[in-house]
């Protein structure tokens, strides 16, 4: 039997296909011991607003810290970047059919006092797999201690949970050697997700948004048109 096994960093509120591929996997590993990517996805993700994309950013603290692993990472808790993330999505999300429905549950999430940016996008995307119907099963890498070289450890995790398939995103056809998987028996699947177009607030429809826009306009449908 075939087992499908996705590896992706913790991301903010994420888009759209990153849950796509939570749920097209049998487990899902939260990649936490690798480099941090400083204005990459681990601290913020968009929103749509009256003029366009907004970014919802998680202030973090980097001074004196050259190259932290994303578990090591710290959120600033002197900035009321909760508060503000709340309120901004209230101000622009309000209107939508089903924000009432769904706005407790992440404002539960959000209000907590977190320092560990890590722990807020996993609690995040737990949130969000709740709302989609997802119960893919999710692990920390950092608890594995799988070592090697990059593509060594992909290949490590996989295997660790009897993975046949590993899941990669669009992005990994520029530097995954396919070859090197296969030789240990593990089959590349490149994510291939086209975007849906679904009905959402001011004005003309924006792709690549936080998965909770989705959310917030199609409610109960979000999970159909994720997968759809």
């Amino acid at each position: 039997m075939e087992k499908t096994v996705g590896i992706l960093q913790p991301s903010y509120l994420p888009w759209l296909g990153y849950l796509e591929q939570i749920a097209k996997s049998d487990v899902f590993v939260l990649y936490d011991d690798v480099q941090y990517d400083k204005g990459g996805w681990r601290n913020r993700n968009r929103i749509k607003t009256f003029s366009g994309a907004h970014w919802l950013t998680v202030p973090v603290l980097l001074k004196g810290e050259k190259f932290p692993l994303v578990r090591d990472v710290r959120i600033n808790e002197a900035l009321p970047w909760a508060k503000n993330h709340l309120k901004t999505l209230t101000q622009y999300y309000s209107k939508a059919p089903y924000f009432r429905q769904y706005f407790p549950g992440l404002e539960e999430v959000l209000m907590k006092p977190w320092s560990s940016l890590s722990e807020l996008d996993c609690a995040v995307i737990l949130w969000l797999c709740s709302c989609f119907g997802i119960d893919t099963p999710l692990f920390w890498s950092s608890d594995l201690g799988i070592a090697g070289d990059r593509i060594d450890r992909l290949i490590g995790i996989v295997r660790h949970f009897g993975g046949t398939i590993f899941y990669e995103g669009a992005a990994g056809q520029d530097y995954i050697p396919v070859d090197r998987f296969e030789g240990q028996r593990v089959r590349v699947v490149f994510q291939d997700y086209t975007h849906p177009i679904y009905p959402q607030l001011h004005g003309t429809f924006v792709s690549h948004l936080s998965a909770v826009d989705l959310l917030f306009n199609c409610g109960p449908a979000s999970r159909r048109i994720l997968l759809g």
